[in-house]
């Protein structure tokens, strides 16, 4: 699977998954900007990932409309193109609906949902006029499954599977193809601040949070890696045609089977 001179935009990318998405992508010979919330923490990560100058930083706050623009039209402006997106930025907030914030909850949705659509449609023109391009959504399974305290997590990430489904009807006739990546639990700064919050919320221990409540009905009681994440953003990003698209492929050790 190669991605020889493709442009890929991968947000939240400065760490965690979307550093591994983007570190494997110029692997396999993309060119790749890092889109996160802070410029430094973007160019550092994009220099790390390839020194050689085939990667760039972009600051890029997912929900704010004029952000968003602007890096995109920044990654066309120095490669002229782009060909990929992975819209991967997100956060967790974790509390039982009733005392759930109404701000949580809207902060937690845009960042999601607001996100993935604006990136989406500031990278889709480039993407139509080039006649081929892939979007890629970072679900989970959450996208699939619900858990107890994460009532606008789960609904954001069962959105994300609903808007794949559309810009991969009305990208075809482009080129376009969407899918959505739906990982189980991946032990990122986002997972290990969730530990000591379901722990708490739930009265149990923190080991107790990872055998009975994150691995508890995987095959083999192991965690994601972003590499396994990483290798099927891949897969989704050089898939040659049509045949793979509107799709949702759960990496998850068999925590949710289909």
């Amino acid at each position: 699977m190669e991605l020889n001179d493709k442009v890929a935009i991968v947000t939240g990318a400065a760490s965690g998954i979307g550093k591994a998405i983007a570190t494997r992508y110029v692997r396999a010979g993309a060119r790749i900007v890092v889109a996160d919330l802070n410029l430094d923490a973007a160019s550092s990560a994009a220099r790390a990932i390839d020194p050689s100058g085939r990667s760039m930083g972009v600051a890029m706050n997912v929900t704010d409309e004029v952000a968003v623009n602007a890096g995109v039209a920044a990654a066309v402006a120095k490669y002229g193109k782009v060909d990929i997106l992975v819209s991967n930025a997100g956060i967790q907030i974790v509390d039982p609906i009733e005392s759930f914030t109404l701000a949580d909850w809207k902060k937690l949705l845009a960042i999601h949902l607001d996100g993935a659509f604006l990136t989406t449609r500031a990278c889709l023109p480039h993407m139509y006029k080039a006649g081929s391009g892939s979007v890629i959504y970072m679900g989970s399974v959450h996208s699939k499954e619900a858990s107890v305290l994460k009532a606008p997590y789960v609904t954001a990430k069962h959105g994300l599977i609903g808007l794949a489904k559309v810009v991969a009807k009305e990208g075809a006739a482009h080129g376009v193809r969407a899918n959505v990546i739906c990982p189980g639990f991946v032990r990122t700064p986002l997972v290990e601040k969730q530990i000591p919050e379901q722990a708490k919320e739930l009265g149990i221990s923190e080991d107790d949070v990872v055998r009975k409540v994150m691995l508890k009905d995987t095959v083999d009681g192991q965690f994601t890696t972003v590499d396994d994440v990483a290798e099927v953003a891949l897969l989704f990003a050089s898939f040659p045609t049509n045949a793979l698209t509107g799709q949702s492929l759960v990496v998850s050790h068999g925590w949710f089977m289909q």
